[in-house]
């Protein structure tokens, strides 16, 4: 079966199920550098995700496959605990309310409760009604909470989910051309969507088969033959009218977390009581991370595992404190991380606003502009590529500067004022030796500094 892991637990857990000749689908990109050639792609029969509290996981998908996966996770030691939920996610029921509060309202299953929320539901409820509700969200018997439910009706089977009351075909991916593909495809599936349904189709779904894609839409079909006209007929709570998947909850104690440690320790460094700790708190799995990475490095800078600790990461935003000799601090604006590399290099965008011109290019700034740099820890320049809204090159500025250092808020450096530009025709300039010259001058500039930053504009010279 297709397994896909999230959370605390995923290499050790990732190790195990490669064991036992399963495939372990769609994973993170550190599994994917530790697993290397070991993993799959393709939609998933089984999701496990670390609970909120980290105590344990989430097993849900195909009913057929949950109780292997279960198996594999209950065998780790013998103070691991597994619970089959009563209100799997996905499941459909006919509830009754018996509860309002104060940002949703209890609802009646039948074999427990259900919360659902008002922004869930289109109607004002009341005790009483009844309603049809869907378990949007399952949650460990530990926990002490009600999973919560949703209105909106929906049938999933692996990467594909039929919308009660949609049309069309939808991708869930960040890759438009992926997902204008596989809409297209969809046709040729030679699977008709019943009327009065939309398909969504999960990211993984671009990477499966026509054959696993078929299989799944078909699977999700048949679930929506089975309640389709239960749907028409009045609600009657409390009854559970379809289950595509299962879910069941394991609890991991101790010993499990140790046996845990041996696994992932099979893998990569890992530090006795590696699970213990993580299981505790955000911070305390931060410091794991920390620790093992330090414990991992070099005698070198751990740029790696600083950065993925305390950050910047893809998403956040950073100051560019752009430093002159003289003392004086420039805020050259914040920038959006868009990529951070294992060398220590962030990519970083910032939009441009309109208005003059770039320094030593003679292009304007305009309204659409972007500027693209990327900052590498440690090295004595960076580049920054200016481009229109289409994407056309409108110059690059490469700069001079003391070793950059990227902080989790800024980056930060002193400009060495000897800069290399190459302009959108392709001319290459060497720009601000006299302001070097009259720096070195009032002894703002050593001269060893100065002469490492004219090495470093000729080398740019050369290479741009």
């Amino acid at each position: 079966m297709n397994v896909r892991i999230r959370g605390i637990y995923t290499t050790a857990l990732t190790r195990r199920f490669l064991d036992a000749d399963h495939r372990v689908v769609d994973a993170s990109p550190p599994i994917r550098e530790r697993f290397d050639a070991a993993l799959s792609t393709g939609p998933a029969d089984i999701d496990i995700e670390t609970s909120d509290d980290r105590q344990g996981v989430r097993v849900g998908g195909d009913p057929d496959a949950v109780p292997t996966a279960v198996d594999r996770l209950t065998t780790v030691a013998r103070d691991a605990f597994a619970w089959p939920s009563p209100a799997p996610e996905g499941a459909l029921f006919d509830a009754r309310v018996t509860e309002t509060l104060g940002r949703g309202a209890v609802c009646d299953l039948g074999d427990g409760d259900g919360f659902l929320p008002y922004d869930n539901v289109d109607t004002h409820v009341e005790v009483g009604d009844r309603v049809r509700v869907r378990v949007a969200a399952s949650m460990p018997p530990w926990a002490n909470r009600r999973p919560v439910l949703d209105t909106d009706i929906e049938m999933r089977a692996g990467p594909a989910t039929l919308v009660h009351g949609g049309s069309g075909v939808t991708v869930d991916t960040r890759d438009d051309a992926a997902g204008r593909e596989l809409a297209g495809m969809t046709d040729l599936l030679g699977v008709d969507v019943p009327d009065g349904w939309g398909l969504r189709w999960t990211e993984t779904a671009t990477d499966a088969d026509m054959d696993t894609l078929a299989a799944a839409l078909e699977r999700a079909v048949d679930e929506v033959a089975d309640i389709e006209v239960t749907l028409d007929e009045p609600v009657e709570p409390t009854r559970r009218l379809a289950a595509p998947t299962a879910t069941t909850w394991v609890w991991f104690g101790r010993e499990s977390r140790f046996a845990l440690d041996e696994d992932r320790r099979r893998v990569t460094e890992t530090m006795t009581g590696h699970h213990r700790i993580k299981a505790a708190s955000s911070e305390a799995s931060r410091a794991v991370d920390f620790a093992e990475a330090l414990q991992a490095g070099s005698s070198e800078f751990p740029f790696e595992a600083v950065t993925e600790t305390f950050g910047p990461d893809v998403g956040d935003h950073v100051r560019l404190d752009h430093g002159k000799p003289d003392g004086r601090r420039i805020v050259l604006g914040r920038a959006e991380v868009i990529d951070r590399g294992a060398d220590g290099t962030l990519t970083v965008r910032r939009e441009m606003t309109a208005g003059g011109t770039y320094d030593a290019l003679p292009v304007d700034r305009e309204d659409g502009d972007v500027a693209i740099t990327k900052l590498r820890e440690g090295r004595w320049w960076y580049p920054t590529v200016y481009r229109d809204e289409d994407g056309e090159r409108k110059g690059t500025y490469v700069n001079v500067c003391t070793p950059v250092e990227c902080f989790p808020d800024a980056v930060r450096y002193v400009d060495l004022h000897v800069d290399v530009v190459k302009g959108p025709s392709g001319e290459v300039r060497r720009v601000d030796d006299d302001e070097l010259d009259a720096a070195v001058d009032v002894g703002y500039v050593s001269p060893a500094l100065a002469e490492k930053a004219r090495a470093i504009a000729s080398s740019l010279e050369n290479a741009v």
